[in-house]
């Protein structure tokens, strides 16, 4: 079975032109097949505060109104993403921007509301892969901004954490998975303020145990949960770590474990 890395990047890395550069140099050289999820969410508040709207955040996520729905759906699917697109197209990488409206990839329902109304955030419902395992089968490489679709014509932004680990189990079937979440930390780290203490291997109960005591916390936790998800459906190896963990495809930082 042909090895697969679905790359998901966000917070600084993808926002800042030096770390994202390095991401770019470091995805290209990576062995097998390639899919790159992304994110932006700091550049859609940027944005969003030049527009003079709002931007709302309930425990480090995005309450996203009709209008800020407008503002992430050009930010994630068309300047981020286009930007990666042009970057990897530099380095003689074949790349498509998609979103998961694009070849019906990733429909998703607005998340009920309970305790909390989040607006158009979509919780993901259904991924379609035929299309888009022939383009990566050809050598092409997906480049997946989170936004996706109900299917009645409605956009709605999504986790892209979540449209990663949705992504690789859907592609677990056809591909032998590698599922890394880099952003700016090393790894899933026992001290914030410690690069050092990297949790090099890490179980669903440890995670939990260190989630209660407030060692694990805002958004490592949902980046775990849908690492775990993943692990579960078939992915053959979930890892968390930074730009420096993939060089060589040689992954470091934290790795999952059942």
């Amino acid at each position: 079975m042909s090895i697969l890395s679905i790359i998901k990047v966000g917070g600084k890395v993808v926002e800042e032109t030096a770390s994202l550069q390095k991401l770019l140099n470091d995805f290209v050289k990576l062995p097998g097949f390639k899919v790159l999820v992304h994110g932006g969410g700091r550049s859609a508040t940027k944005i969003s505060e030049k527009l003079g709207i709002e931007t709302k955040m309930v425990n480090g996520r995005r309450i996203t109104d009709e209008e800020t729905l407008k503002v992430v759906t050009m930010v994630y699917a068309g300047l981020v993403n286009k930007n990666i697109v042009a970057s990897l197209q530099a380095r003689n990488c074949n790349a498509i921007g998609l979103s998961g409206a694009d070849l019906d990839l990733i429909r998703a329902v607005k998340r009920p509301v309970k305790d909390i109304d989040y607006g158009f955030v979509g919780d993901v419902v259904s991924v379609q892969t035929n299309e888009v395992s022939k383009l990566i089968a050809d050598g092409v490489v997906p480049v997946i901004a989170p936004i996706t679709h109900d299917g009645s014509g409605l956009l709605l932004n999504t986790n892209a954490d979540t449209m990663a680990s949705s992504m690789a189990k859907a592609l677990a079937s056809s591909f032998s998975v590698n599922l890394v979440y880099c952003f700016e930390k090393p790894g899933v780290m026992m001290d914030q303020n410690d690069e050092k203490s990297v949790i090099k291997e890490l179980s669903f109960d440890e995670f939990k145990k260190l989630q209660d005591n407030g060692t694990i916390v805002e958004g490592m936790i949902p980046k775990l949960d849908n690492g775990f998800a993943a692990l579960d459906s078939g992915v053959k190896n979930v890892i968390i770590t930074n730009t420096n963990g993939l060089a060589g495809g040689n992954f470091s930082g934290t790795i999952l474990v059942k």
